[in-house]
């Protein structure tokens, strides 16, 4: 260590020696237009805002969408049916245009694709991301298994009911 000379006497130096800062006035108030807390903010606080305004612009994405679609749809089955005489041709293009199934929903087809998308999940899980995703997938899949048995138990096109209630009768 140095010796450092002072008038009165030799001392050592502190390597660890702390200069004193001179202290600020705790009651300052920030000047009007400058930065304020927004320039110590984390980004990592707009995460959970973000997070929360997501959950909401998509629905309402989603249903202007629907709106718009809807609207434009509307509007061109009105100027075809302005040119139109017959009204059985209006009847036509309304069937056209209608979005809804008369068929009843396939048990067995929709379970087949359930299952082999929880056997995808548990694989992921398996190869890449770990259990929380194998159990996952293994819901999935066994929901998918319930589909399947269901489409058999319940027949639901009208050739397998027909077919059902005959077997039936014959017994």
């Amino acid at each position: 260590m140095k010796a450092l000379k002072t008038p009165n006497k030799l001392m050592k130096a502190d390597p660890f020696a702390v200069k004193k800062r001179p202290i600020k006035p705790a009651n300052k108030q920030p000047i009007k237009g400058a930065k304020t807390k927004i320039k110590n903010m984390n980004i990592g606080e707009l995460i959970p805002f973000f997070g929360m305004l997501t959950g909401i612009v998509i629905p309402l994405g989603i249903l202007y969408w629907l709106y718009r679609e809807n609207k434009n749809k509307n509007e061109t089955i009105i100027e075809i049916s302005k040119n139109l005489d017959d009204p059985s041709k209006v009847e036509e293009l309304l069937k056209i245009f209608e979005t809804r199934k008369k068929e009843p929903i396939d048990y067995r087809r929709s379970g087949v694709i359930t299952l082999f998308v929880g056997a995808g999940l548990y694989m992921l899980g398996f190869i890449a991301f770990g259990k929380v995703l194998e159990g996952v997938g293994a819901l999935v899949g066994l929901i998918g298994i319930g589909q399947i048995i269901a489409g058999y138990l319940y027949p639901n096109t009208g050739k397998e009911l027909t077919n059902a209630v005959e077997e039936y009768e014959k017994k």
